[in-house]
């Protein structure tokens, strides 16, 4: 296995040849032990780079969990080839964040009690990497998140604030979890060129100079992994993300119009 890390390793960028050599790690000991070994909670870009190694290693196999379907962030568990999938265990836990009762400030609006940004930081502030915390699930009154088992009992005691609100904080089933309904809007234009400030302009209804602007800033990911070039090309199939305006997919790129202009499908996930 180490004579070959290097073929894996030698093409990637830093930051993905340190996430490919730890999980090439983890590989190493599930095989050593012959037993299950879970990885961090990986994006969709972290994970197809990871399967895309996998692919290559057919001594071991892997299995994924995030919590629920269609969940973004994943845990893997690796195994080795040989071991029976159904004696591996999730290794999840589900935790409710709610308000105490007179326990600070509360919402005067409509808006949600909680934000991503509120409840992620108070448990990263905790001392705890983003890497061993997945998905989170906002609802009016509580927010629900998904997190690695092995930290799960650390934030049930340690918790005790989200913002200014006082908080509790208890294990739920996976079955308790508030999992969104995902509305798509169909997006049917045409772009001059498959740039990303073109395509996504129209995805997300600005204007090409507007939208340059945004990715200049750093706002604007493809597959998962920010992008400062207005003029990078997307394909059919890449998903674009924009720092607080949700997903855009490219569905389909198809021909040119009589006036030389290129037909594109997006898909705009709409929470």
């Amino acid at each position: 296995m180490r004579m070959d890390r290097e073929r894996f390793l030698a093409p990637l960028e830093a930051d993905d040849r340190v996430l490919a050599a730890r999980v090439l790690d983890q590989v190493e000991l599930a095989l050593k032990k012959a037993e299950p070994v879970a990885t961090d909670f990986f994006d969709p870009r972290e994970r197809a780079l990871v399967e895309e190694i996998l692919h290559y290693l057919p001594e071991v196999k892997k299995l994924n969990y995030g919590g629920y379907r269609g969940a973004e962030r994943q845990r893997m568990v690796i195994v080795p080839a040989y071991y029976l999938t159904e004696a591996v265990e999730a290794p999840l836990a589900y935790l409710e964040i709610k308000p105490v009762a007179n326990g600070g400030k509360r919402k005067t609006d409509s808006a949600p009690l909680f934000t991503h940004r509120a409840v992620l930081g108070s448990v990263l502030g905790l001392g705890l990497k983003r890497e061993k915390i997945g998905d989170l699930l906002l609802g009016e009154e509580e927010a629900q998140v998904i997190v690695a088992e092995e930290i799960s009992d650390y934030i049930l005691t340690h918790l005790q604030k989200v913002g200014p609100v006082a908080v509790q904080v208890a294990p739920i089933d996976p079955e308790q979890l508030n999992v969104p309904v995902e509305r798509v809007k169909e997006i049917s234009s045409t772009v001059a060129s498959l740039r990303l400030d073109a395509v996504a302009g129209i995805g997300y209804g600005e204007s090409r100079t507007r939208m340059a602007r945004e990715i200049k800033a750093e706002k604007v990911k493809v597959n998962w992994k920010v992008v400062t070039d207005p003029a990078h090309k997307v394909s059919a199939g890449d998903v674009l993300s924009m720092r607080g305006r949700g997903r855009v997919i490219v569905a389909e790129v198809g021909g040119e119009t009589k006036k030389g202009r290129i037909r594109v499908v997006m898909k705009r996930l709409l929470s």
